[in-house]
Order: structure tokens, then C-alpha cells, then sequence
């Protein structure tokens, strides 16, 4: 390469033509999903950004997975409701890494695209919850008996503003890390908190009293993470 820039004539960017043929070399070719994702999304660029996720890629699914799995077997030997109790921290430490400068590896494209950097944090926050509550629900319907199936869909509200409060504060920080460590602290406090008040873990889940905070509590978060996602004045 050094002999070549040294041969190059003055007003030749051997650079930039390097680094075009070593994107055009890597550049990863399109599978059949990413290709579904694009024409329902209308572009490639949100698609590809979407598909390289860190909590929607098959290590962390599959780790997912056997977590509920192992949660649906403890619901069923007991009796607790042990899958509504983990599926709101999982799914809080989840959307975290949906923004995360310096652990996405997409995020520099995400930077770099037309769309807005709060389009493409919505469609993937929506998409990896939306996951994980297909995935929740599906260990609460084959683990629900006795007393956890009253809770089959009542952890869905909760699990909302975990997220919601796990991905403002990814968000403000700017810090995966410190979303999803805010967000499994938070629900470790409320569910202890429910423990401490009326002397079961599940009141965090099953209190309907909590139902309309924790939707308050949601909608709050959201502002925030929509508001710190925000375009600043000028830069267009």
C-alpha cells in the first residue's frame, strides 16, 4: 500500500478508493429476513440496523430461552409464578442494548442513515419487546398452574415500564450498561418492595393497585427516551 501511495499521482485518494473496495470486499449481502424487514420497513438501512440488534441476534435469544425455560420449570414445580417475575428484568436488560454507542455494532450506520436515529431506536424497541413477550408468554401458557396462571398477562404491565424506565435511562446516559443495570435494579426493588408489604413476591405482578402507576410510570419514560433521541435544532 505504501508503494502504491508513493507512485500515485498528486490528485489520487488511494485512501478512499481503498476504503471502497474493502466495503465493497465486506460488504455482507442481504438474507431472506433482512430483505422481508426492508420492504415492510421501506429501507434497507433501518432493516440492516434493526437485524444487528445485540439483544435480537441468536446468542441472546437463545440465552432467553433457556432462562424462561428454567423459569417455566421452576413455576410448574412450585407453583409461583417464577417466568412473570424474570420476564420483565430479561426484557428490561434487552431493550437497553437497543442504544448503545460502543457496544452496537450498527450504531455508526445508524448515525450515518436518513432515517432518524429516534426511528430507528423505536423500531427496535418495539421489535425486542414485542420478542420478549412472545417469548414470555409462551413459558407462562406451557408452566401456568394453580396460582401463576392468574398472572399469565398481568406481568405484561409491569414489563412495560421496566422497559420503558431501562431504555430512558440508556438513553440519558447514553450507556446500555447503565439501561439495562437501571432497569433489573428497579424491578429487583419493586419486587422486593412487594415482598416487604404484603409478604408474597408476586404482589409485584398481581396487585392490580400498581396497574395505573406503572402505565404513568411507562408513558413518563418513553417521553423521556423520545425527548433525549430528539434531533437538536440546526444540525439539519
Amino acid at each position: 500500500m505504501s508503494n502504491l501511495r508513493k507512485d500515485a499521482p498528486d490528485d489520487v485518494d488511494l485512501g478512499r478508493v481503498w476504503i471502497s473496495v474493502a466495503a465493497q470486499v465486506w460488504r455482507r449481502q442481504p438474507g431472506w429476513l433482512e430483505r422481508t424487514a426492508g420492504r415492510l420497513l421501506r429501507s434497507p438501512g433501518l432493516a440492516r440496523a434493526l437485524l444487528t440488534t445485540p439483544s435480537l441476534l441468536l446468542p441472546w435469544l437463545l440465552t432467553s430461552i433457556v432462562v424462561l425455560a428454567a423459569g417455566a420449570a421452576a413455576t410448574t414445580g412450585s407453583g409461583q409464578p417464577v417466568v412473570a417475575l424474570l420476564a420483565p428484568a430479561m426484557a428490561a436488560a434487552a431493550i437497553a442494548y437497543s442504544y448503545g454507542p460502543g457496544m452496537d455494532p450498527a450504531w455508526e450506520l445508524s448515525c450515518s442513515m436518513a432515517v432518524s436515529d429516534r426511528m430507528v431506536l423505536l423500531v427496535r424497541a418495539l421489535a425486542v419487546f414485542a420478542v420478549n413477550a412472545v417469548l414470555g408468554l409462551a413459558a407462562s401458557a406451557v408452566s401456568a398452574s394453580g396460582a401463576a396462571a392468574a398472572v399469565t398477562f398481568g406481568w405484561l404491565i409491569p414489563m412495560t415500564a421496566v422497559c420503558a424506565f431501562a431504555l430512558a435511562v440508556a438513553t440519558v446516559a447514553r450507556s446500555a450498561n447503565a439501561g439495562a443495570a437501571a432497569g433489573v435494579a428497579a424491578w429487583l426493588i419493586i419486587v422486593l418492595s412487594g415482598r416487604v408489604a404484603s409478604g408474597q413476591f408476586a404482589a409485584a405482578v398481581t396487585d392490580t393497585v400498581l396497574f395505573l402507576p406503572y402505565l404513568a410510570i411507562g408513558a413518563g419514560c418513553a417521553a423521556v427516551a423520545l425527548y433525549a433521541t430528539r434531533i437538536p435544532r440546526g444540525t439539519l
